[in-house]
């Protein structure tokens, strides 16, 4: 009886140590991803890049700014990767917009939920786009 009991107290244990990297690695990822889709229903593309906001105080404005800043250039970046030029077709969303609106529903979830951070906070090294350097001061 006892080798039983233990035996299933050590797998409980196992069990639980294998499912704790998984916690804190989803807890500490702090990253929106924009997935942009381009084309027709039958030759669809879609791409996605992730952008990291653990670089930035969103308790502030200039934190938000940043990161919807982010949004919008890497969705552009990703939809003009496709194809997608700046023509917008009234009926339909573009890729650009479709992008945006999507990742801008998690950035508001993030923002509400977001907690200022501490005053021994050391911003971690700053998130490097997938775009070229100049894309910000072309697109701005």
């Amino acid at each position: 009886m006892k080798t039983i009991t233990r035996f299933a107290v050590s797998l409980a244990a196992m069990a639980a140590g294998a499912a704790l990297p998984a916690v804190v690695s989803a807890q500490s990822a702090e990253e929106i991803t924009v997935t942009g889709a381009y084309g027709s229903t039958n030759d669809r593309q879609t791409l996605s890049q992730a952008i990291s906001y653990s670089d930035l105080d969103l308790s502030t404005k200039a934190g938000k700014d940043e990161l919807r800043h982010r949004v919008n250039l890497t969705a552009r970046y990703l939809c003009e990767k496709m194809g997608e030029s700046d023509t917008s077709n009234p009926v339909v969303p573009s890729c650009r917009e479709a992008a945006v609106r999507d990742a801008m529903a998690r950035v508001g979830t993030v923002e509400a939920t977001f907690a200022p951070r501490g005053t021994t906070w050391t911003a971690p090294t700053a998130w490097v786009p997938p775009y070229p350097a100049d894309w910000g001061t072309r697109y701005p």
